[in-house]
């Protein structure tokens, strides 16, 4: 398409083995402005416009900031966290009640990672407020939000970020170091390489060292400014880089060291 003219396919092209037999409509869209994989993906008659589409629209980024997380919630309804993560507790609630398989699930691993917390459950108040609430097992009663660690309630947001019932084909996430313990950062990349591998796809960006040691050298890359454009790095390309961690160093080390040519 170009200014708003083009063509688009119109049959399934996973069942067309050769390219001639595609067929394809002349197609203008109102406005010049208008992309046409946002309009063109609205109609049913094109299969593979409507398929990109969806995936973009799935795409999810999230900066979580805690201060946004922990106040307490007018009650309603969210089956995802926000970008922000504000309705943390209405998804909590929602998991708890939709899905208890995924909610016990996010409970265990919570556990794992910050050992003492043994539930976690969202209440609706009188006044119609919910309320997320953390048990820890040395403790009779349950702690509100407002007085739960940062760490643990950035760790049960990523958590439930990652476990999401129906999970975003890509994610990305913006510097998950703040707020978070230095000794989380290591459970947090396991999760997100887990995430991963049962079939999404996360970009990550990070200022700190200590989340680059937990990572493997082929899944670093970083930004370099050049004269009126950026190009990226593969960590695995740099020759160096790759020979010391061969020898057991760790990327966050070489980072500070200035062996990412070109890093800031």
């Amino acid at each position: 398409f170009s200014r708003g003219e083009g063509e688009a396919v119109t049959n399934e092209i996973e069942n067309v083995t050769d390219v001639r037999q595609l067929k394809r409509e002349h197609q203008k869209l109102r406005s010049p402005e208008i992309l046409a994989v946002k309009g063109l993906a609205q109609f049913e008659r094109f299969p593979a416009v409507m398929a990109l589409g969806n995936l973009i629209e799935n795409w999810h980024i999230s900066d979580f900031h805690i201060s946004r997380a922990r106040p307490e919630q007018e009650a309603g309804y969210a089956e995802h966290l926000s970008r922000e993560g504000e309705n943390l507790s209405l998804v909590i609630q929602y998991l708890h009640q939709r899905h208890p398989e995924v909610f016990q699930k996010i409970l265990a691993k919570l556990s794992e990672r910050i050992p003492g917390i043994t539930k976690v459950d969202a209440k609706t108040t009188e006044e119609g407020r919910v309320l997320l609430r953390f048990q820890d097992g040395a403790f009779e009663d349950p702690f509100l939000a407002r007085y739960v660690s940062d760490g643990t309630i950035k760790m049960l947001a990523y958590l439930v970020l990652l476990y999401d019932p129906t999970p975003h084909p890509l994610l990305c996430v913006e510097e998950p170091e703040n707020q978070l313990y230095p000794m989380l950062l290591w459970e947090l990349a396991e999760e997100f390489r887990a995430y991963a591998e049962r079939g999404g796809q996360v970009f990550v960006s990070t200022h700190s060292p200590d989340f680059l040691n937990a990572v493997e050298i082929d899944e670093v890359y970083w930004l370099v400014k050049e004269e009126g454009y950026t190009s990226i790095k593969r960590a695995r390309d740099n020759k160096q880089l790759a020979a010391f961690i061969s020898e057991g160093d760790q990327m966050g080390y070489l980072w500070k060291d200035g062996l990412f040519e070109g890093a800031g």
